[in-house]
């Protein structure tokens, strides 16, 4: 019996650590999911007022809430990034937020010694490895053109995020103190959001 509690933490260090970077989609598997609603001007919607992001675009939240590390990050909101639209839940209420029809969020975090297994980017929740580091990113599409060369800094997250053009496939390449890694990517109505596998060598 004096066992019990041990396990117990194990187990709830364990669920921590597969939920870190999850998405909506995951937590349905253990939770009654709330009903989807796709409001005609979902900057208005109250869910969206009561986190201070009324008035955004879907690219806007995007943009603000994956910038957001450590305290600043809301508890008790999640934001899972899909390719056509943004999904805000706060367990209760669920909204589909639509993004931009041309361009495709991105958001990568690269690693040299950990990372973690994610597909739909939770902007709440996902944390990588690099924060706040200075990075040289390239993406290459496969025939050849470069359609995004650019010097960032990955976010207090560990990730850097990226507005890519729709339906291409192509190579990205990060660069760090001397370390590289490159990946292929696509961006597909069903690919990833997020970019957990590169690894910089």
């Amino acid at each position: 019996m004096a066992r019990t509690p041990r396990v117990a933490a194990v187990a709830a260090t364990l669920l921590l650590a597969l939920t870190a970077c999850s998405d909506a989609a995951d937590e349905t598997a253990t939770a009654p999911a709330p009903e989807t609603t796709t409001a005609s001007a979902p900057e208005t919607a109250p869910l969206l007022a009561e986190h201070g992001l009324e008035g955004m675009s879907g690219k806007e939240i995007v943009d603000h809430l994956d910038r957001l590390g450590g305290a600043e990050r809301p508890a008790d909101l999640t934001a899972s990034v899909r390719p056509a639209e943004l999904i805000v839940s706060d367990g209760t209420e669920e909204l589909a937020v639509a993004l931009p029809e041309d361009e495709f969020y991105l958001s990568v975090a690269p690693y040299v010694d950990s990372s973690h297994e994610c597909y739909f980017h939770s902007l709440t929740t996902c944390q990588g490895e690099l924060t706040e580091t200075d990075i040289e990113v390239t993406f290459t599409s496969s025939d050849g053109e470069v359609l995004l060369e650019e010097s960032t800094t990955t976010f207090a997250n560990g990730f850097a995020g990226f507005w890519l053009p729709r339906d291409v496939e192509g190579v990205l390449e990060v660069t760090h103190d001397g370390r590289t890694g490159t990946v292929p990517v696509a961006t597909g109505e069903e690919d990833p959001t997020c970019l957990t596998t590169l690894q910089l060598t």
